[in-house]
């Protein structure tokens, strides 16, 4: 009956549609998979004597049955089942690339009344035409495994050598190479900014993931998703990456994590510090615009009570004004106001203080030469006991490969495998350190400049306004938190070593040089 009814369609049917399919967008863009098919299916339509009067496309994987155009086809067959149209397709594997899919969407075209035809099959309803259909949908179903198993294996081999394989990562781009075909490489300028994101958390002048965040936002050219925002968890992918310190992994292909061909934004070592970081601290959010406001939050206790001022603004009669204050309940100054003028102003008076003359400048800069040199004199022995260090390493996963072989409990050869990744790990750090420990890449003077600029006067620092370079001289100035007193100003204050060295050198020279050797002072 269903051959019958099959032929009367063939009978009144003289219009057809085309449906042409490849598996992915690139495929639309690079070669001329689609027009290639759709010039045959013309071809043979004026042959046969049909009329096209649509073409439909899909850029979809044949595995799957719901595809726009497959779809949009499907509902022009029923709004015209009066008239029957010829459905052509270039070949079998065009209309499905499995034998679900295939007998699912020859059903569901016939149900709407087109009749499926291509130039290199003849499609029946006897049980012989049946027959080389299905085989020829299960050789196309093969066709699709196989090749998904040769690209995942060719992919797993490819990084398995160090080359990573997937979308690139954010800041990096796939360059061909000589020797490498496509490695990754920096792309300028989000390079950059992942990186000083990376070397500032490691370092700590971001001290949260929150303050990667804040300085994200204040990028205009950093990616955002639809709705304009960075989300956290993008800052987290960033900070957990392996790919930004030149490493390579892929857990579901059981390729463990290895050295990878391309450079890092950052070193090992530094990955390493900022993952001890994610996983020994909390991570505590940081309100919108308060450190911005209130710099010295946090860092200057209270003086009665040691407890860390807080800050808010005041709402006055027509503006609002900006306080420290005391949180502690109980405390002498609890709720009682510090005018963020007076705090900052006393607090920029101590800087002041800290900015060395000419003289004792110059004496702190030899000294500090003196333990470069020193240092550099340390560095060759340091670098043999990594080497030996390094051999050792060598001589433990040579030993735990032994005992895998001889091992055979799955769970006793997991953990060996577990800590020959361990090894393989601090055996990356030793040779990174290795590699720095050598001759240094700049002079003393090169290295240290920006250091010194900053030891001549950290209050310029400061006045900048910038909250991070404000962060960085309360880190690198004093030794700990400054305790305030409300009316009475700072107590002592413990520098940081540097100016520690200077104001001994101070000491020193009292009395052997003159007052111009002595700490500026506002």
């Amino acid at each position: 009956m269903s051959l019958m009814i099959n032929e009367k369609k063939k009978t009144l049917a003289n219009s057809a549609v085309i449906y042409a399919r490849v598996s992915s967008v690139k495929q639309t863009t690079r070669g001329d998979g689609l027009n290639s098919q759709i010039t045959r299916c013309t071809e043979y339509a004026k042959y046969k004597g049909y009329g096209v009067v649509e073409t439909f496309k899909d850029d979809a994987s044949g595995s799957l049955i719901k595809r726009p155009g497959m779809q949009a086809m499907l509902t022009f067959l029923k709004k015209h089942r009066a008239n029957p149209h010829v459905v052509i397709i270039d070949d079998i594997s065009r209309l499905a690339r499995g034998i679900e899919a295939h007998l699912n969407l020859r059903t569901a075209i016939s149900g709407a009344g087109g009749i499926l035809e291509s130039p290199s099959i003849e499609f029946g309803e006897d049980s012989d035409s049946q027959l080389v259909e299905n085989l020829l949908a299960a050789v196309s179903q093969h066709q699709r495994q196989k090749n998904g198993e040769q690209t995942k294996n060719r992919m797993r081999a490819r990084i398995a050598n160090g080359y990573w394989v997937f979308h690139p990562p954010l800041g990096f781009t796939f360059e061909k190479t000589s020797g490498h075909s496509k490695l990754l490489v920096r792309h300028e300028p989000m390079a950059s900014v992942i990186q000083e994101a990376l070397e500032g958390f490691a370092s700590g002048r971001f001290d949260t993931q929150a303050e990667i965040l804040r300085y994200f936002e204040t990028l205009p050219y950093f990616p955002r998703d639809k709705r304009g925002i960075i989300r956290h968890q993008r800052v987290r992918d960033i900070l957990t990456h392996p790919i930004y310190a030149g490493m390579v992994e892929a857990p579901k292909w059981d390729v463990s994590l290895r050295q990878g061909q391309h450079d890092g934004l950052i070193s090992y070592s530094t990955f390493k510090r900022i993952q001890d970081k994610l996983n020994n601290r909390p991570k505590l959010a940081i309100k919108k615009n308060v450190a911005q406001d209130f710099p010295l939050r946090g860092f200057v206790t209270c003086g009665d009570c040691g407890v860390p001022l807080t800050s808010c603004w005041a709402k006055g009669r027509y503006r609002k004004y900006p306080y420290y204050h005391c949180p502690a309940k109980g405390c002498a100054s609890y709720g009682k106001s510090i005018k963020r003028a007076s705090l900052e102003g006393e607090f920029e008076e101590l800087l002041s203080q800290l900015q060395p003359t000419r003289g004792l400048f110059d004496i702190a800069h030899e000294m500090f030469k003196k333990l470069w040199e020193g240092q550099l004199e340390g560095a060759a022995d340091a670098r043999r006991q990594m080497q030996k260090q390094q051999e050792q390493i060598d001589h433990q996963v040579t030993q735990l490969m032994d005992r895998i072989v001889e091992a055979a409990s799955p769970s006793v050869i997991a953990a060996y495998e577990k800590r020959i990744q361990k090894l393989e790990a601090d055996k990356l750090i030793l040779t990174e350190r290795i590699a720095l420990s050598g001759k240094p890449r700049n002079t003393f003077e090169d290295s240290f400049r920006t250091a010194f600029d900053f030891l001549k006067s950290p209050v310029k620092l400061w006045r900048s306004g910038e909250l991070a370079a404000r962060k960085t001289v309360l880190k690198l100035t004093f030794a700990q938190q400054l305790s305030y007193v409300r009316g009475e100003g700072f107590r002592t204050a413990f520098p940081s070593l540097p100016f520690e060295i200077i104001q001994r050198l101070k000491g020193e020279a009292h009395g052997n040089f003159s007052s111009e050797n002595e700490m500026a002072h506002p």
